[in-house]
């Protein structure tokens, strides 16, 4: 059996990473071997992570296969959707434009602030009383 050829993209979103192998061959969405409605369940977020396969309208045409971990199913949806546009553009280096145009090749970098020393929560402090 020959190895099929593939083109690779990482995604990442919060803390969440999706390692994204796209085939040229039709087939359907993979998410850790289960099926995309099983493995995002909820519909928005299935649009999310395939929004680059409909906009060049590429679903029915391509296999993807993506391995997630870390963070939420939010944020794997919105990695799943930066890794597929990545492994596009290196298969066709022509979808740059229409990809870049709308959004799709940046890295939302907006990640959780972490807790500071004495306070509830980042910037959440406890309530203060003149008298």
């Amino acid at each position: 059996m020959a190895q099929q050829k593939y083109f690779y993209g990482t995604g990442k979103r919060k803390s969440a990473i999706a390692r994204v192998r796209v085939f040229s061959t039709p087939g359907e969405i993979t998410v850790n071997g289960k099926t995309l409605q099983e493995a995002i369940p909820v519909d928005a977020w299935q649009k999310s992570a395939t929004r680059p396969l409909d906009l060049l309208d590429l679903k029915n045409s391509v296999t993807v296969v993506a391995k997630t971990h870390g963070g939420g199913i939010a944020g794997q949806a919105d990695a799943i959707s930066l890794g597929i546009s990545r492994a596009l553009i290196e298969m066709d280096l022509n979808l740059r434009p229409k990809l870049k145009s709308k959004g799709l090749l940046t890295r939302d970098s907006r990640v959780k602030e972490s807790k500071k020393y004495g306070l509830k929560r980042a910037r959440k402090a406890q309530q203060f009383t003149k008298r």
